[in-house]
C-alpha cells in the first residue's frame, strides 16, 4: 500500500511492504496479551489462594492458561490466511475481556476450579489471537535492523500488561465490593489498546485460500527448514529450555516475607510490571547491539541469582520488594531477547504460523516451571523453590552452551526467506 494512503505508515522498504517506524505503538497493542496472563496468574491466583486453595491447585489453574499457548501453532494458520490482523486482534481482545468478566462472577471455591481452568483456556486463546495479529505486523512492517527495538517495545507491553492485570486487578478486587469491578476495569484497558490498532499500517491477509491440512503440512516443512539452519536450530533449542521463564509465584508467597495483600498487589503486580517493562526496553536496546542469545542467557542467569539471593537473605518485606522488582527487570530483558531471536529465525513468510510455532515451544518450559514451582513450594518450601529457579537455569544454559560449541563449525545459512 502506498505510504501516502496511511498517515502513520512510513515509506515502503525493498519488499514493497509498509514500514512501521513508530515502534512505541507495539507496546499498547501487546497489553491485552500480558493482561490476560497477569489477571489469571496474580489476581485470580491470589484470590483463590486466599480462599484456602492449595498452592499446587492454584498453580494448576495458571499452568492451564499457559499450557494453552503451547498449542497455538494449530490455529495460527487461520490468522495467516483468514481475515486481516485487525479483525483477529478485535476478536481476541473481546474474548479476553469476556473470559475475565466471567471469572470475576464465579465463587472462589475448589468446586469451581474446573470452570476457572476453562476460562483460563478461553482467555489464553483470545490473547493468542491478539499477539498473532501483532506478530504479523511486526514481521511484515519492522525493518530487520530494528528487530531488537521492536521486540523491546512489544514485550514491554506484554510485561506491562501483566502488571496491570495482576497488580491493578488485585488492588481493585481487594478494595471494591463489586466482584465485577476488576473485570470491568480490565475491559476498559483492553478497549483502549484496541483503539491503538488504527495507528499501524494496514496489513492484508495472505492471499492463499485456506486449506488447513495443507497449511499444517507447510508448518512441518518450515520446521525442518528452520532446523536445518544453525540460527534456526539454536532458536528451537533455546525455546524449550527453562531460561528466563519468570514463573516464580511471588504473588502467592508474600506472607513468607511478612508482606500483606495490598503490598503483594503493588509489588508483584503493578510495580513488577513497570520493572519488567523497563527491562524489556533495555533488553531490546542491548539485543540490537549484542545478540539475542547473549542477552537471553544473561537475563536468565541473573534472574536465577536474584531468586537464590532472596532465599539466602533474611525474609523481611524490603527483601521481598527489592527481590521481586530486580527479578522482574531481568525477566523483561529476557522476554525482549526471546522475541528478537524468533524474529531473526523465521523471516517474513507465514508470520503468525512460524512465530507461534516457536512461541508454542517456549511455553513448554513456562508450563513446566509453573507446575514445578508450585509443587516445590508445597513439598519442600519456598527457599527450595527459589534455589531451583537458579539451578535449573544453570543446567539449561550449560546444555545450550554445549550445543553451541558442537555446532560452531557448522555453516549458518540464512533464515527462511520472505
Amino acid at each position: 500500500m502506498p505510504a501516502h494512503s496511511d498517515p502513520v505508515s512510513d515509506p515502503t522498504d525493498t519488499t514493497g511492504l509498509p514500514v512501521l517506524h513508530r515502534l512505541w505503538v507495539l507496546m499498547p497493542l501487546l497489553v491485552p496479551f500480558g493482561l490476560s496472563a497477569g489477571f489469571v496468574g496474580v489476581t485470580l491466583g491470589f484470590q483463590l489462594q486466599a480462599a484456602g486453595l492449595h498452592v499446587a491447585l492454584v498453580t494448576a489453574v495458571v499452568a492451564t492458561g499457559i499450557g494453552t499457548q503451547t498449542w497455538k501453532f494449530l490455529w495460527a494458520p487461520l490468522v495467516d490466511t483468514l481475515f486481516s490482523p485487525r479483525i483477529w486482534y478485535g476478536l481476541g481482545t473481546c474474548l479476553v475481556v469476556a473470559s475475565i468478566l466471567a471469572s470475576c462472577a464465579l465463587p472462589r471455591t475448589a468446586a469451581m476450579v474446573p470452570f476457572y481452568m476453562l476460562l483460563a483456556i478461553a482467555s489464553s486463546l483470545g490473547s493468542s489471537f491478539t499477539s498473532m495479529a501483532v506478530e504479523v505486523i511486526m514481521t511484515r512492517c519492522v525493518h530487520p535492523a530494528r528487530r531488537g527495538a521492536a521486540s523491546g517495545w512489544s514485550q514491554a507491553g506484554n510485561v506491562g500488561g501483566a502488571g496491570l492485570g495482576g497488580g491493578l486487578g488485585l488492588a481493585v478486587a481487594q478494595h471494591v465490593a463489586n466482584p465485577l469491578a476488576p473485570g470491568l476495569l480490565m475491559g476498559a484497558v483492553c478497549l483502549a489498546c484496541l483503539a491503538c490498532l488504527w495507528l499501524v499500517p494496514r496489513v492484508a491477509r495472505d492471499n492463499r485460500a485456506l486449506h488447513y491440512a495443507a497449511r499444517l503440512g507447510e508448518v512441518g516443512r518450515d520446521v525442518v527448514a528452520v532446523a536445518r539452519t544453525r540460527v534456526g536450530m539454536l532458536a528451537l533449542i533455546i525455546m524449550v529450555l527453562p531460561i528466563a521463564s519468570g514463573e516464580a509465584p511471588f504473588q502467592l508467597i508474600g506472607a513468607q516475607w511478612g508482606v500483606g495483600g495490598d503490598m503483594v498487589a503493588l509489588i508483584s503486580g503493578t510495580l513488577s510490571g513497570v520493572a519488567a517493562l523497563v527491562g524489556a526496553l533495555i533488553g531490546g536496546y542491548l539485543t540490537d547491539r549484542l545478540t539475542g542469545h547473549t542477552v537471553y542467557i544473561a537475563a536468565g542467569l541473573l534472574s536465577g541469582c536474584v531468586a537464590a539471593a532472596m532465599a539466602l537473605i533474611p525474609h523481611v518485606p524490603v527483601a521481598y520488594d527489592l527481590g521481586v522488582l530486580i527479578y522482574s527487570v531481568f525477566i523483561g530483558a529476557g522476554y525482549a531477547a526471546y522475541s528478537a531471536i524468533v524474529l531473526e529465525a523465521i523471516g517474513r513468510r507465514s508470520a503468525a504460523t512460524n512465530f507461534n510455532l516457536m512461541s508454542a515451544l517456549s511455553n513448554v518450559p513456562l508450563t513446566a516451571m509453573t507446575a514445578f514451582d508450585g509443587w516445590m513450594v508445597d513439598a519442600h518450601g519456598v527457599n527450595a523453590m527459589l534455589f531451583g529457579e537458579l539451578w535449573l537455569q544453570v543446567l539449561a544454559i550449560g546444555l545450550f552452551g554445549l550445543v553451541v560449541l558442537v555446532t560452531r563449525r557448522a555453516s549458518t545459512p540464512a533464515a527462511l526467506s520472505a
